[in-house]
């Protein structure tokens, strides 16, 4: 009975909503909430958890989970940091993402230990943080780790139908299960959020204006902030950027993203059949294609250690289209499994299990902010359209990159999330403190439905400032970048008047900035240092191909949550 009642005063709010609605859908700015008020982060010791050193200090900032309800439910984002080196050339707080979405920075204030980056440390504080859903930041998660982690899987070029029947039903599943586990909260991991707790984090350390460095994911949302808060702006940087076009974010970003692996794996190719006299893997790019082609059938039809399939091969062997310093060491490993040496493979590939959980959330993760960010087709056909005609001249990542974002083609809408939010607070009506959370979210429910009738599903955020609007930024890529294709960065320097654009000519490697191009660093560095931008345009020379033999160094960023 009590449940038939609130429903019947949920129904007269909706009444009064429609009739209040503003005609062209926009919240007036006498109803709009309020800005939330960032609060000081205390830094302190950081959690064991974190494996971090006693040089990094920590702290959590509150953020809303709604902006729409800044009163409202909030979540804990997790925060590090340590003090610039030389105090008395500290210009404020370098905040760091790298990426995903899905992706931690936490690790980020260690960074200036290293050479490269000792001079930008001397003046920055460096400040990581866990983006929403991240780590321990209101974590998100959409399956059980070990389901998730199971091993060997599959993969395949050109899947027949009954491959593709099996990743459609596991697709569905998959985004139920994030529905489930999020419940009512997972509408509000996205990226116009993301945005909006940078902002929060640049108030709660006590900066005016933020300077900030964004690589692959991180330079959209980065992007996003600058549309939204240009005034806050004192620097950022963009580093191997997304392409912020509303049409491709981000179902045509990913068909796009298969074409330009394809051309860094054959980059790769190419360069062990240079080499063949180390590796006996051919002296043609077609020759090593069949090398691999024959090592992903043996380990499908019999996994090594149990473990490594031919999906297991395929994760290992993406990596060389996001860092040619994987070259080397994925080509001795494919060279020694098909020469009789299965132990290098073993060691690349096979799965960790202690990395089963953080792997998971960083999936969930991106699933939710990708698919909460755009409209996505729902339509089997046009999935298989698409990729099927991409997958004729780009097989090599296609169909799996179609399977990591086939969730979105399940997902809910607003306004079903905005009614699972709606069923969740009359399910808590009893609770002596539920009343205002109930006619909060039966509001909310129902400006979501007038939108949608008035608008229909809102399209991405059209990222673009006015000339002026913003401080010169400092964008970089590199021309042969697999992950986020060389036309983004164009892209986004049209959208931001005054910009400047860094190319590394002739490499791919992604995530270039403080890594083996001093051409590269050297304007990074003037950036931040000194506020110096250069010509709207200007070009590095590509950095060394790796040699055979060589040992990869640990990434400078970690990789994108693909």
């Amino acid at each position: 009975m009590r449940a038939l009642a609130l429903y019947g005063t949920i129904g007269s709010l909706m009444v009064t909503a429609l009739a209040t609605a503003p005609a062209d859908g926009a919240t007036g700015a006498a109803t709009a909430p309020p800005a939330p008020v960032a609060h000081r982060i205390e830094f302190g010791r950081c959690a064991a958890v974190e494996h971090l050193p006693s040089s990094v200090e920590c702290g959590r900032l509150a953020v809303p989970l709604d902006y729409a309800r800044p009163d409202g439910k909030k979540i804990h984002l997790t925060v590090s940091r340590i003090r610039a080196t030389a105090r008395g050339e500290r210009q404020g707080s370098l905040v760091f993402n790298p990426g995903g979405p899905g992706a931690s920075s936490m690790e980020f204030p260690l960074y200036g230990a290293l050479p490269k980056w000792s001079k930008v440390a001397r003046a920055y504080d460096f400040v990581g943080y866990a983006p929403r859903g991240v780590g321990r930041s209101a974590p998100l998660s959409c399956q059980d780790p070990k389901e998730f982690a199971k091993a060997p899987t599959d993969s395949r070029m050109h899947p027949d139908a009954a491959f593709k029947r099996q990743k459609r039903a596991e697709a569905k599943e998959y985004a139920r299960g994030c529905v489930r586990r999020a419940g009512a909260d997972l509408p509000y991991y996205n990226s116009i959020n993301n945005a909006r707790d940078l902002d929060m984090l640049r108030a709660a350390l006590g900066e005016k204006k933020l300077t900030f460095m964004g690589a692959s994911y991180g330079t959209y949302f980065g992007a996003v902030y600058a549309t939204l808060f240009p005034g806050h702006v004192r620097r950022m940087i963009f580093d191997s950027v997304v392409n912020p076009a509303p049409r491709k974010i981000w179902y045509q970003n990913n068909l796009d993203q298969d074409i330009a692996f394809e051309r860094r794996w054959g980059d790769w190719l190419r360069w062990v059949a240079r080499h063949d006299k180390h590796y006996h893997l051919g002296t043609t790019k077609k020759a090593v294609q069949q090398s691999y082609d024959k090592a992903a059938d043996k380990l499908r039809r019999k996994p090594l250690n149990g473990k490594i399939g031919a999906g297991q091969l395929q994760s290992a062997f993406l990596k060389t289209g996001y860092n040619d310093a994987f070259w080397p060491m994925r080509a001795e490993a494919l060279s020694g499994y098909l020469h009789g040496d299965p132990k290098p493979l073993i060691a690349q590939a096979l799965p960790r299990a202690a990395g089963a959980a953080a792997d998971e959330n960083s999936n969930a993760v991106y699933t939710a902010v990708e698919c909460n960010d755009a409209p996505w087709p729902h339509d089997w056909r046009t999935w298989d359209r698409d990729n099927t005609e991409v997958a004729r001249i780009a097989p090599f990542e296609t169909w799996d990159n179609a399977w990591m974002n086939l969730p979105c083609a399940y997902w809910p809408d607003r306004s079903a999330s905005a009614a699972a939010e709606l069923d969740a607070a009359v399910r808590r009506a009893d609770h002596p403190a539920a009343g205002q959370d109930l006619v909060d979210v039966a509001g909310h429910a129902a400006r979501t439905q007038v939108d949608d009738a008035l608008h229909g599903r809102r399209g991405p955020l059209d990222v673009h400032t006015e000339p002026g609007a913003l401080p010169p930024v400092l964008l970089l890529a590199a021309e042969r970048d697999a992950a986020t294709p060389y036309r983004g960065a164009l892209e986004l320097q049209r959208r931001l008047p005054g910009s400047s654009l860094v190319t590394e000519n002739g490499a791919g490697t992604h995530g270039v900035a403080f890594n083996d191009n001093a051409c590269v660093n050297k304007y990074a560095e003037a950036y931040l240092l000194h506020g110096k931008i250069p010509a709207h345009k200007v070009y590095c020379a590509p950095r060394a191909q790796p040699v055979p033999g060589q040992q990869a160094t640990r990434a400078q960023h970690a990789l994108p949550g693909k």
